[in-house]
């Protein structure tokens, strides 16, 4: 999955975006021209690590997101211009977005508008993607009302759902509720198929604090969720300057350093945690002597759409899958054990996977 980071200037985003990724992005403003960073990062899960110490495979492969860091926007931002201007195409094809807003204080990185407050710059982005997606449907119900005139009268009823769709969508971002909050059916998300709103995508927000408030990292969290947390929005506070100086100690070391700061989770495995949750991702698992490896799935996801996700040929010609609960499989010490034991089951098309399966697909073709 890709999920894009996005802020206002001087939020610390690249380097939330290099605490996250391990990376190395300078940190500072772009150029007009610059691109964005991108970084790929392997998702912990200690579930690979464990199955790897039984199988020995020859091969270890976790499952993978992708941060694309983009560019903050120009001074006119707040104005009505939009995140990250010509990166708007390539925000929509992001899986979900990550607001950096700045809560540190530090002289020598002056806020944009002086005095740091979160509130107003998360009011601030809020409105820049619904200035986006306004944009966006209002280009299209203009050329809609052009279609519509050259259209006979039995061929309009669908453009017309269409229509009533994107003005009741239009109507809910004017009163500032964006696209993840409003009541969308099943037929209307079909209708909108093909179509990228970037307040349709989950968002998290990274509350950027100071090492000074390290401490209290826990209680500012409870106190952003209970107050930004919605439908497909969740909040995640930390340090990004603690968290990227941390990348260059040994793992051991960083996690004395957290351990002293009160800080019980890496910023990294933070942001990943509630991206899966965000996205309703859960992974299941394969394991054998050539690969153990973790494969990201939509939860509910039935075990065919599972197998495809292996690859096409397995859901193409599955027949039935072999599923082991991993905690079921530690438990036994080994898959020869954990058969004799009853744990193994089989499992036909209509089987929904569960987190922590591991999975045996077999099929024919």
């Amino acid at each position: 999955m890709q999920l894009g980071i996005i802020g206002l200037a001087r939020s610390g985003k690249t380097t939330v975006f290099n605490a996250v990724t391990r990376g190395a992005a300078q940190v500072g403003a772009y150029s007009s021209s610059a691109q964005p960073n991108v970084g790929v990062v392997n998702v912990p899960d200690e579930r690979v690590d464990r199955l790897a110490e039984m199988y020995r495979p020859k091969k270890v492969t976790y499952a993978t997101i992708q941060y694309v860091d983009f560019p903050a926007a120009g001074e006119s931002f707040g104005k009505g211009e939009g995140p990250a201007g010509k990166f708007i195409n390539d925000l929509a094809r992001t899986d979900a977005l990550i607001h950096v807003v700045r809560a540190f204080e530090d002289d020598s990185v002056p806020h944009p508008d002086v005095a740091i407050d979160p509130d107003r710059d998360i009011a601030t982005m809020d409105l820049e993607l619904s200035f986006a997606d306004l944009a966006i449907i209002e280009k299209r119900l203009q050329r809609m009302e052009t279609e519509l005139r050259s259209m006979k009268a039995g061929e309009r009823d669908q453009l017309q759902r269409l229509k009533s769709l994107l003005e009741r969508m239009k109507a809910g971002l004017e009163n500032e509720v964006p696209i993840r909050e409003q009541a969308l059916d099943d037929e209307d998300r079909r209708l909108l198929e093909g179509t990228q709103f970037l307040t349709s995508k989950p968002l998290m927000l990274i509350i950027n604090i100071g090492e000074a408030d390290l401490a209290r990292r826990s209680e500012l969290e409870e106190q952003y969720r209970a107050k930004y947390r919605r439908p497909a929005r969740d909040v995640a506070v930390f340090c990004g300057k603690f968290e990227m100086d941390l990348n260059e100690l040994s793992d051991e070391d960083a996690a004395e350093f957290r351990a002293s700061a009160g800080v019980t989770e890496s910023g990294m495995a933070g942001a990943i945690r509630i991206s899966y949750e965000l996205l309703g991702l859960i992974s299941f698992l394969t394991a054998g002597p050539d690969e153990c490896r973790a494969w990201t799935v939509e939860a509910g996801s039935t075990a065919p759409e599972a197998a495809g996700k292996i690859h096409s040929d397995l859901k193409r010609g599955f027949i039935r899958a072999e599923v082991i609960r991993f905690t079921d499989l530690i438990a036994a010490g080994s898959e020869t054990e954990a058969k004799k034991r009853g744990l193994l089951r089989t499992e036909g098309k209509q089987y929904v996977v569960q987190d922590g399966d591991v999975v045996n697909i077999l099929f024919n073709v």
